[in-house]
């Protein structure tokens, strides 16, 4: 195993992801929520994320051609969806429907899979990494040790999503209100450069 192509593979895909990055914006999402259903929440955002990666990883380029899907417009549909999300997070409006619906409906608002596995972990760029990694060599060897590398990524995320909840008693109420604040500037912030990323690969300007 050459580890000098797959040291820099990893930190490629950690600087990509950001688990640290992740942590309190699992926070901001999962305000209010039990231990038990963010560490439900964190499996199964990190298992959805997986099972794209992988997916991508031995199929990426394939999957978006035979659908017709360029990885500009791929870019442009994350960055619009993580607009949306990063509103709900600024007019606190994900906190209103979660007080409304928490006794009828207790996974009425799960942001496992959306935002979390997609796009903040399995996004246009990790995915778009997985495919270029995977595609540099096409070996069943280097096919293994590529996922293994992102499954290793997938591990630091999940552990620091545990760490959430002693983040969220650290804050207190008015901490998380700023910062639930501050990162739904962040998340709009990103999510426009994903839609300007999307213009620039079509070259549209």
């Amino acid at each position: 195993m050459d580890l000098s192509f797959y040291i820099p593979a990893f930190v490629t895909l950690f600087v990509i992801i950001d688990p640290i990055g992740l942590a309190p914006l699992f926070v901001a999402l999962t305000q209010g929520m039990t231990e038990r259903q963010r560490r439900s929440i964190g499996i199964r955002s990190c298992l959805v994320a997986a099972g794209l990666l992988t997916l991508f990883g031995l199929a990426g380029e394939a999957v978006l051609g035979f659908l017709g899907i360029s990885m500009a417009a791929f870019r442009m549909a994350g960055g619009i969806l993580l607009f949306l999300t990063a509103l709900d997070m600024l007019f606190e409006r994900r906190t209103q429907r979660r007080q409304g619906t928490a006794d009828a409906e207790p996974e009425g608002d799960d942001p496992s899979v959306f935002p979390l596995a997609i796009p903040l972990i399995a996004g246009p760029g990790s995915i778009a990494t997985m495919i270029l990694l995977t595609g540099q060599n096409d070996t069943t060897a280097n096919l293994i040790a590529i996922h293994a590398v992102m499954a290793l990524v997938i591990v630091f995320v999940f552990i620091l999503f545990l760490l959430a909840a002693p983040l969220e008693r650290l804050l207190g109420p008015t901490g998380i209100n700023v910062v639930t604040r501050l990162l739904g500037m962040l998340l709009a912030a990103l999510s426009v450069q994903f839609v300007i990323d999307g213009f620039r690969d079509l070259q549209v300007f």
